[in-house]
């Protein structure tokens, strides 16, 4: 699941995903409470949420806290994506129950490799 309020950044992010992974769907959200609300209704839930960081209605960060109180949800691997992280931030994420963070690359045919990469760290730590 991509979860972003950039509509191209949303296309960039599916298409980079589908790219990797022909058979794969992406589930979409333009905010925090609109995932929210999504996730609380599907049948089967994403392996990944990737979650924008800066979002109006419900940021990523409030987003990220209440995907982590839900039992249903909480389980889910979050990695935060944002044009850019401070130290801070990034523990700050962690804290709150993040697995990883992705910085959105300027350069967007760089995307698939970041998410690979991103994903790959997530399944690794798992085991």
């Amino acid at each position: 699941m991509i979860i972003d309020d950039d509509k191209d950044d949303r296309l960039f992010f599916r298409e980079a995903l589908t790219g990797l992974l022909s058979t794969s769907s992406c589930l979409e959200a333009h905010n925090g409470e609109e995932a929210l609300n999504q996730l609380r209704k599907v049948e089967q839930l994403p392996d990944f949420i990737f979650l924008d960081v800066n979002m109006h209605r419900m940021d990523g960060k409030e987003c990220l806290k209440e995907l982590k109180k839900d039992a249903k949800l909480r389980s889910i691997p979050v990695i935060m994506y944002s044009t850019s992280f401070s130290k801070e931030s990034i523990e700050e994420f962690r804290t709150l129950g993040s697995s990883h963070y992705l910085e959105k690359p300027t350069d967007m045919s760089k995307l698939p490799e970041q998410i690979l990469l991103a994903i790959t760290r997530d399944i690794n730590l798992a085991k």
